[in-house]
């Protein structure tokens, strides 16, 4: 097989949310295969870091401030990023995330979740996370009639977990607007997709699957036993799947898809 199926020297991969773990994790490895990576975020110690680096590790990458809820804030980092390393022909959507107040504990009633939490959470997920950094970064690839676009859903968006009611509606969101949007512009050029994560450990659900001395909490117990490969997923384990997906020799007839990475756990129904 030839080795350049998964070079993406000549892309400009823009990572919205490349300041968390798991988006940071997928910018890198679309460094290391060649492109060139812009991180967007808020958070500028974190995304200065990320790019540090990867500057570190041989690869070019940049970091622009921007707000995933402001449209404003994303065109003028998709300016910015156009003038410093070319115009987007890889975006993937990382931002997102859930709400304390949008979880419910053990015994809790679904009937007092309150709108407002269950509405940010789709804000997040689904208005940040998707659709409006699609409609501003996809813009520069519909131009050129070349593109791939990647979003980060769940696992949960097709097993609805039993806490995270609202989390698990936004994401399956996601992949309807995926398939959407694959639709929509494979005409143009412009392939998108998604990956699903199963259980990765981050700052958002760590205290939820550990206890505080680092052994699995009750939750986090039962997910190992219902994950055929018995443990947590590590962020690197999503870089193939996300150069792959960006690669347009790789994946050139792929689109409209959800690639689900979690050692197994939709595989197992009882």
């Amino acid at each position: 097989m030839p080795q350049d199926l998964f070079h993406l020297e000549g892309e400009t991969a823009v990572v919205v949310g490349g300041t968390g773990a798991l988006g940071g994790a997928l910018a890198e490895a679309l460094a290391a295969a060649g492109a060139a990576v812009a991180i967007v975020g808020r958070n500028a110690g974190r995304g200065d870091e990320r790019v540090g680096t990867i500057a570190a590790q041989g690869g070019r990458a940049v970091f622009e401030s921007a707000d995933a809820l402001d449209r404003d804030s994303l065109a003028r980092a998709c300016a910015a990023i156009a003038r410093r390393l070319g115009p987007a022909s890889v975006l993937v959507n990382a931002a997102g995330g859930n709400r304390p107040d949008a979880t419910l504990p053990p015994g809790a009633d679904f009937c007092r979740l309150p709108l407002a939490a269950w509405q940010e959470v789709f804000d997040l997920n689904l208005a940040g996370g998707v659709l409006l950094p699609c409609q501003v970064f996809a813009e520069p690839m519909l131009e050129a009639g070349r593109g791939s676009i990647i979003s980060i859903a769940s696992m949960a968006a097709m097993i609805p977990l039993s806490r995270v009611p609202a989390y698990s509606a936004a994401k399956a969101a996601v992949l309807n607007l995926t398939q959407f949007l694959a639709r929509e512009w494979a005409p143009r050029g412009v392939r998108v997709n998604a990956i699903s994560p199963g259980f990765f450990p981050g700052e958002q659900n760590r205290t939820l699957l550990f206890r505080p001395d680092g052994s699995p909490s009750e939750r986090g117990g039962q997910i190992l036993a219902h994950t055929p490969l018995a443990r947590f997923g590590e962020p690197h384990e999503l870089a193939g799947a996300v150069v792959w997906l960006a690669s347009p020799r790789a994946s050139s007839f792929v689109t409209g898809q959800n690639i689900v990475i979690d050692g197994g756990f939709s595989a197992v129904t009882i």
